[in-house]
């Protein structure tokens, strides 16, 4: 059960004081949402969706019509020439090695220009792990600088472009397990142009998880060849099971699609199960559930901010993704936070959340996930690899108020454990 400490009335003023204090920045971002759902609205009339879209085919799924229209739906979402959205994927993850594996060939170079990727893509990489299967192991060579520490960076890019044979440039938009500020459509755009400059046939691919719907634009129409993504993050409005997305130019999609089936199929083929309306339904939800969690992030921001932990974004940054990183310096802190979050999930609230293995992930992972869908990150959750600076990464939040909830829980579970100050939910 919920603990309604001694300190109940002071915690939940101060997390209303709080967001009050963010209530003009919340009516712009709500007012953003009808524009992001008037674009999807004129995308579904366009393509003139009906309940036969909603419809499932068996087997190979040859002339799926549901299939089919979901495609171009997400195609002209994304400014693409195509797109291909499958259940097949079973995550983000597995959506970028689709496109990684299908257009780079060996002796090529890989050039990522944001740092080290994010954890689960460092063995489909060969960075880690015994290389198996990896791109390291088919011979595709791998180069990396870090464009957000680097001032000399476009530099370092044209070297890597005009003296290697560097076929594709990866632009990882979210900050991933990293303390950095998350990429913009607009520093994509820069990157996109300044390669493209240098040679223009260098593929630019976004990996674009957690970022859909945030801005105003997407990757795409600022000149990324090819996104990808999961549906179990913004897209699927906290009702998609599974599944992820590729889109951008025709031929790369195409690539991408041969090793997800096979050459000579590709994206003519893939089933998905029925659950065209709840893609379709998804994606109509979406605007309001990533603006939801974006108002939730910058509510946690500040609430970590007056307890004096380092936040990035701060509160009422832009931001350009859902994830709020908070920096706790303690294991212990981190394990309590998570722990107190997971008291106030709708599903196994019940559970003891510990540090453990997690296929993909270089170190023990603590995830406080008790969602609808599981590792769903759309939904209110919270993550964090055990290793210095000991930095949690909280997204998602299908509706503000689960949030303060959340808030209050643990702001109750702090006190009652000596692990903050009472005298910080006082304002002044």
């Amino acid at each position: 059960m919920l603990n309604r400490s001694k300190d109940y009335q002071l915690i939940n003023n101060f997390i209303s004081s709080i967001h009050d204090e963010l209530s003009q920045i919340y009516e712009v971002r709500n007012r953003e949402v009808i524009l992001k759902l008037e674009k999807i609205l004129n995308i579904f009339q366009e393509e003139k969706i009906s309940t036969s879209h909603f419809q499932s085919s068996t087997g190979i799924g040859y002339n799926d019509i549901s299939r089919e229209k979901i495609d171009k739906v997400f195609a002209k979402l994304f400014h693409a020439q195509k797109a291909a959205v499958r259940m097949q994927y079973v995550s983000g993850t597995h959506a970028i090695a689709s496109v990684l594996f299908g257009i780079l060939r060996p002796d090529e170079i890989m050039l990522s220009v944001t740092g080290s990727p994010y954890d689960t893509l460092e063995e489909v990489i060969g960075l880690r792990g015994n290389g198996q299967g990896s791109l390291k192991e088919f011979g595709v060579k791998y180069r990396q600088i870090d464009i957000n520490h680097d001032k000399n960076y476009a530099e370092k890019i044209a070297d890597q472009i005009n003296n290697t044979n560097c076929k594709l440039v990866f632009i990882q938009k979210s900050c991933g397990y990293t303390w950095r500020k998350s990429l913009t459509n607009e520093e994509i755009k820069k990157i996109c142009t300044l390669v493209h400059s240098i040679n223009p046939n260098c593929i630019c691919f976004v990996d674009n998880c957690y970022g859909e719907l945030v801005e105003d634009s997407e990757p795409i129409k600022n000149g990324a060849n090819i996104v990808a993504g999961s549906l179990i993050k913004n897209l699927g409005g906290t009702i998609v099971p599974t599944g992820g997305y590729v889109a951008g130019d025709a031929d790369l999609v195409d690539l991408a699609c041969y090793r997800l089936t096979c050459p000579g199929i590709g994206s003519n083929a893939g089933i998905n199960f029925g659950l065209g309306r709840l893609i379709l339904q998804g994606l109509f939800l979406a605007p309001q559930m990533v603006t939801e969690s974006l108002n939730s992030a910058d509510l946690i921001a500040a609430v970590f901010k007056r307890l004096e932990f380092s936040v990035l974004p701060n509160p009422g940054s832009y931001r350009s993704d859902i994830i709020q990183a908070i920096q706790l310096r303690s294991p212990q802190l981190v394990q309590n936070i998570c722990q107190s979050f997971q008291k106030s999930s709708p599903i196994d609230s019940f559970l003891n959340v510990i540090p453990a293995e997690m296929n993909g992930y270089d170190s023990s992972l603590i995830m406080s996930g008790g969602t609808f869908i599981e590792g769903s990150t759309s939904e209110f959750s919270a993550d964090s690899p055990m290793r210095e600076p000991y930095n949690i990464f909280i997204q998602g939040g299908s509706h503000i108020s689960h949030v303060k909830i959340a808030l209050i829980q643990l702001l109750s579970d702090l006190l009652d454990n000596n692990l903050i100050n009472r005298e910080f939910l006082f304002f002044n």
